[in-house]
């Protein structure tokens, strides 16, 4: 059975040039929404990734993926409109991505967009190859997390 498409839920302010997951707009098992309009898929059976819920686990395999895309600020003014949706967490990784907010602390777990797709995505069983092809940190990324996959894309 193919799992629903991953919804990535894009803050208008979100600098698309900067956006570690614009490339993945040309998948078919991706589809994007530009907050505060939402798509035509419905969210029954999707958990969305965030911090401070269960961690995300093989069990969520057969559910849709919902991404909030934007600085950590931006994501935050999102959440309370998915709020239907049961959050879930990723288990520590590294990111490769080198971010400094000179007003906001980012947080310790925090990973660029792009990479946390691709943690959830390892994490659910699903297929990750080339999804890093247009991320400029993939190898450092990798490298950085290679003991939690197998088979690195």
């Amino acid at each position: 059975m193919t799992p629903p498409p991953t919804i990535i839920v894009v803050h208008p302010r979100e600098k698309r040039s900067k956006c570690t997951v614009e490339p993945l707009r040309k998948r078919d098992d991706f589809v994007f929404w530009t907050f505060p309009k939402q798509g035509q898929e419905p969210l029954d059976g999707y958990v969305r990734l965030g911090i401070g819920g269960e961690e995300l686990s093989e069990t969520d395999a057969d559910s849709g993926l919902l991404v909030l895309d934007g600085t950590w600020k931006l994501a935050e003014k999102m959440e309370p409109f998915f709020r239907d949706v049961p959050v879930r967490s990723l288990p520590p990784w590294q990111t490769a991505y080198p971010r400094v907010s000179k007003l906001y602390e980012d947080p310790s777990a925090g990973l660029a967009t792009i990479e946390a797709v691709y943690a959830a995505l390892t994490i659910l069983g699903r297929d990750t190859s080339s999804l890093l092809d247009s991320y400029y940190w993939a190898d450092q990324f990798v490298e950085l997390n290679r003991s939690r996959f197998t088979n690195p894309a």
